[in-house]
């Protein structure tokens, strides 16, 4: 029986692998449908395997989503990043290496590397295309790239838009082995709504505040009480010296409560529910190069 029969069901693990800010979130949430991984223009936004959920006719995938591997960085947090993203291709089915046109940097290099050692067939994402002004410089650049590194297919994507996601997803599923679904129709992540509410909130973090602040924050959920259709949701972030605290507060508390709004609109759209949310601002000195508040904050999975 042809591999794209049909009457065959098939069922895999596919990696979205990377380097920092190619626009791998932004894909797995075009391919699933829902913003399950949160997204912004910073690099290394994503901390942990996100997965997500697509289930169609015949066929049923399952997205990771990982952080984006990366050169440079001495501290706790990018060794953990890291080995997350070093840890994640060994399990898939298919691996979707995404790169950003037209550029193939050293980091590309590197996930290269780690991706050409593992036996899952491999499909280059040309993502952002809608940046490249001479689209007739795409073909000789894939050339160059694909010219002495091997993959089974190359799709060029608008990721934002969608644009180039229905051929991906063919391409995806043609790959995949035999086998049945493992999660129902309507599920879209193995993540708890716990987890997505810190990440809402993070994302926000990482939207509205400037420099390296971003990544001196993390988010931890203390209270998370279903009542009714009204989640009431109690959450830490956490910085890492005392001047910081007052710059994610802001005067008279506006920037804390602007982050507190837009999380709690994105949280009631995902979770289908009114949410009631409290934020709270804390301070663990150098929390990021800490490896036991790593493992407190979930980083060490």
């Amino acid at each position: 029986m042809s591999r794209g029969s049909p009457s065959v069901h098939r069922f895999g693990q596919v990696a979205l692998v990377g380097r920092p800010n190619v626009g791998k979130s932004t894909l797995l949430n075009a391919l699933v449908g829902a913003t399950l991984s949160i997204v912004s223009p910073k690099p290394q936004t994503t901390r942990h395997r996100i997965l997500g959920i697509t289930t169609i006719e015949g066929a049923q995938i399952a997205f990771l989503d990982t952080p984006g591997l990366h050169l440079g960085g001495k501290r706790a947090m990018n060794r953990q990043l890291n080995r997350v993203a070093r840890q994640v291709p060994e399990d898939a089915d298919v691996i979707v290496h995404v790169i950003a046109a037209p550029r193939w940097t050293d980091e590309d290099e590197q996930v290269w590397q780690l991706v050409s050692r593992m036996r899952a067939p491999r499909l280059l994402v040309v993502n952002k295309i809608d940046r490249v002004r001479d689209k007739a410089a795409l073909l000789p650049f894939v050339a160059e790239v694909t010219d002495h590194r091997e993959y089974a297919g190359v799709h060029f994507l608008r990721a934002t838009q969608g644009d180039g996601t229905d051929a991906l997803l063919r391409d995806i599923v043609a790959h995949l082995p035999p086998g049945e679904a493992r999660f129902g129709d309507d599920e879209l992540t193995d993540r708890s709504e716990r987890f997505l509410a810190a990440e809402m909130i993070r994302e926000q973090l990482m939207l509205r505040l400037e420099d390296e602040l971003p990544y001196a924050t993390t988010v931890e959920i203390e209270k998370f009480e279903q009542d009714g259709r009204l989640a009431r949701i109690a959450a830490a972030i956490w910085v890492e010296r005392e001047g910081q605290k007052g710059i994610v507060v802001g005067a008279g508390g506006a920037q804390l409560k602007a982050i507190g709004s837009a999380a709690r609109r994105r949280m009631e759209a995902l979770f289908d529910s009114r949410v009631f949310l409290e934020l709270w601002v804390k301070v663990r000195e150098n929390w990021s190069d800490d490896e036991s508040a790593l493992r407190q904050f979930g980083y060490t999975e």
